[in-house]
């Protein structure tokens, strides 16, 4: 297993997820690419179109004797031939047809994107509850007043609503670049020893494209062993979707420190935060999903590195492009199971939110007055008049709100109960409850989108 995982990742649905790393999974997708090649090669005449049905009928999980194939994968030394001489066997008459023509990582590298590619749908619509949970919160909290902070200091006012809109554009923005990779970014590779259809003639290509056409993949156009591409960009992409994730991770984290007390995650009865500390509530599904989340991107570099060897092919390529997929897939597995709880259970103290964005007597409000005084006096002497009050409110520690209530250039300009207004965070939240519907409709559609188009793939 390679996420990270704690006693909360035990409790919480995959959606099949983790059946599909297995080991067992991996099995399978060789013999189904394996029967893929033979029934493409029947149809065009490279091999016994019988012993290609031969080979088709024969190819399955519990035809083959895997522990045979351990003991001879101990003796050989190599980490897939010994599959294929028991899967020759297996297939009698036929064996002598398996695996014609075509190399070790055209059927392993194909196998893992055909294995990705239902994970990925599995990733989708984990998605899609994701989104719906946004949606809700969006909605349900459209009006509720907090601080909007910018370089980690009080901006202007939002709502709560808002903040979900912005993870939920960022999330459906993710979700349409892997829409699109779904669709046509997984690749099959069925070129031979290195790519040139040396063994397979001038029916390799036919072939090349008849076996992506059987498996749903789309067959790499030139299908050479040193071209990766497909998963360097896949696992790009799998690092811009958990991205929004983690950052909505880090905010529960960070505003569910007492100092904040905005968010939190709700607190199942029985759960211990500290072996000594028994007053401890953590943020447990956050910090997993931050984890994750970092330990994914670590992949991404290494991978450009690996990707970059010379010649027709390297081992040591394909070995840490392997691994480093498969890794890829559990870390994002684990961050999107643990997002679809957070957001589905996230606690909004809506009260302190309000609390928050009253603590600087109406200093968040300062753009507000600008403004409006902006129309008087102009942009550049509004600023100017503005900046003098609050900075001096500022160094005396004087209360805000009583530096702009008893400002006499202000005064000259507004009424007092205007100015009470224009203090007023609820009435500066711009267009954040507007933003946030229509943020949850989207999230809401996109939802059924992707559960219309993935439940049943």
């Amino acid at each position: 297993m390679s996420e990270i995982v704690d006693s909360n990742s035990f409790t919480l649905k995959d959606y099949g997820i983790n059946e599909l790393l297995s080991k067992d999974a991996m099995y399978i997708s060789w013999l189904e690419v394996e029967k893929a090649i033979a029934k493409a090669q029947g149809e065009l005449n490279i091999i016994p179109v019988g012993m290609a049905q031969i080979i088709e009928e024969k190819a399955q999980y519990q035809n083959i004797d895997w522990e045979k194939v351990n003991a001879l994968y101990l003796k050989q030394g190599h980490s897939f031939y010994p599959f294929v001489e028991v899967l020759s066997s297996a297939c009698e008459e036929a064996g002598k047809y398996v695996h014609f023509g075509i190399t070790t990582q055209n059927v392993q590298q194909t196998g893992e994107l055909l294995v990705s590619k239902e994970i990925n749908s599995r990733f989708l619509i984990i998605i899609s509850d994701i989104l719906e949970n946004l949606a809700e919160l969006a909605n349900k909290y459209k009006e509720t007043l907090m601080p909007g902070r910018t370089h980690g200091r009080h901006a202007v006012p939002i709502t709560f609503g808002f903040k979900a809109a912005t993870w939920i554009s960022d999330i459906l923005g993710a979700t349409q670049r892997l829409k699109s990779f779904h669709n046509s970014g997984f690749t099959s590779m069925c070129g031979g020893a290195v790519g040139a259809y040396n063994a397979l003639g001038e029916k390799g290509p036919e072939l090349n494209n008849r076996v992506g056409n059987i498996l749903g993949l789309t067959p790499m156009d030139v299908p050479a062993r040193n071209i990766h591409s497909s998963i360097l960009e896949y696992i790009n992409e799998l690092a811009m979707l958990v991205n929004p994730l983690n950052r909505i991770a880090e905010e529960v984290y960070i505003t569910s420190v007492e100092e904040f007390g905005e968010l939190s995650e709700s607190f199942v009865a029985g759960q211990v935060g500290s072996s000594t500390m028994a007053q401890k509530i953590n943020p447990k599904l956050s910090k997993g999903i931050i984890a994750n989340s970092e330990k994914l991107y670590s992949i991404v570099s290494s991978l450009y590195y690996a990707s970059a060897r010379p010649f027709e092919a390297d081992s040591s390529t394909n070995m840490l492009l392997d691994d480093q997929l498969h890794e890829a897939l559990g870390l994002v597995k684990e961050v999107l199971i643990r997002a679809e709880k957070l957001t589905a259970t996230l606690d909004v103290n809506v009260s302190k939110m309000a609390e928050n964005a009253e603590i600087t007597n109406g200093l968040d409000n300062t753009e507000n007055i600008m403004m409006n005084l902006a129309r008087i006096i102009g942009k550049a002497n509004a600023h100017k008049v503005l900046y003098e009050i609050s900075t001096e409110a500022e160094r005396s520690k004087s209360n805000f709100r009583d530096c702009i209530l008893n400002n006499e250039e202000l005064n000259k300009h507004f009424k007092k109960n205007e100015l009470i207004n224009m203090l007023d965070p609820k009435n500066y939240i711009g267009l954040s409850t507007e933003i946030a519907v229509s943020q949850a409709k989207k999230a809401k559609e996109q939802s059924f989108i992707l559960k219309q188009l993935y439940m049943n793939e």
